[in-house]
């Protein structure tokens, strides 16, 4: 069964339309008529007495009216999720969805091995997987995009529940055989010393390498920047330079030998941490649930 059949259907094409902007996109995306979705929405803003949605040329923007509605029609169908994903739980986990939102570091190997190992165990779960940027994570959990959102974390943010937090402080990267890999510990001007990869400047960890290279006057000219962490993992284990990443991050290419990673000793490098968000005051789906709990025992397994 889908949720949408436990949805009133006026709520739900209003929120389609809502996500869309446009009666047209939702139209399609819904397989239905666009005058029919005009008319359920017409019927609701009768009814509530007020308009949902600014009509522009360009497409629909929603009213301080029409917000407050789309927060209950995401609420609602979030509570149909979970009535369906206990009915599942009768069964023993053998159906239900698990939706993630994750930044894209986390999206190479921790979250595609754990939904392995969670679907040998509960083959009937379906998983969704969206790589996002840091900054766009928290908006998919709170518009009920993703059950689960999974980054590094920045400033709080309203709606979100941070349901795991651990400390990410930022490692160096080397080649197996580097110079610096016997060092117990690592500064940026031994690093600047060889060919360095960093990712973008709009990224938390390179703000955090920018400011604690300003205070030391120290100047990174990188050879390569890339905001794919497998770009920079491959470049740095082929021996291309040396980078910086986090311990959970690199944990398998660094028990498979493939690089070498070792604690950064500027200050500053340890303020980061890993957030696993939910949307506050909502209770998860069973099955959203226990792969929560398995993320998290993953997360701070040694």
């Amino acid at each position: 069964m889908r949720a949408h059949l436990l949805q009133d259907t006026a709520l739900r094409y209003f929120l389609e339309v809502a996500q869309c902007g446009s009666l047209t996109e939702a139209s399609a995306r819904l397989h239905v008529a666009a005058s029919a979705l005009s008319r359920q929405i017409a019927g609701l803003e009768a009814q509530l007495g007020t308009p949902l949605f600014e009509r522009h040329p360009r497409g629909m923007v929603l009213t301080a009216a029409g917000e407050i509605l789309a927060t209950h029609a995401r609420r609602t169908g979030l509570d149909a999720e979970r009535a369906l994903g206990e009915i599942g739980a009768l069964l023993g986990l053998r159906a239900g969805q698990v939706r993630l939102a994750t930044s894209d570091v986390f999206a190479n190997e921790l979250v595609p091995r754990l939904c392995v190992a969670f679907q040998r165990e509960h083959a009937g779960i379906r998983f969704t997987v969206t790589a996002l940027p840091t900054a766009q994570v928290p908006e998919a959990v709170r518009t009920g995009v993703a059950d689960i959102g999974l980054c590094f974390s920045r400033a709080p943010q309203p709606g979100i529940q941070v349901a795991h937090r651990q400390s990410a402080p930022v490692l160096a990267m080397l080649p197996p055989g580097h110079p610096l890999a016997g060092a117990s510990r690592i500064s940026l001007a031994q690093m600047a010393r060889f060919p360095l990869v960093l990712p973008p400047q709009e990224t938390i960890v390179r703000q955090m390498i920018d400011m604690a290279c300003s205070r030391q006057g120290l100047q990174l000219e990188p050879v390569l920047v890339s905001n794919h962490a497998r770009t920079v993992l491959e470049f740095v284990a082929h021996g291309g330079g040396v980078s910086v990443s986090s311990e959970i991050a690199t944990r398998h290419a660094v028990a498979a030998g493939a690089i070498v990673a070792r604690p950064l000793g500027d200050p500053g490098m340890d303020l980061r941490d890993i957030e696993v968000q939910t949307l506050a005051g909502r209770a998860l789906p069973v099955a959203a649930q226990a792969f929560l709990e398995r993320l998290k025992a993953q997360l701070t397994a040694p």
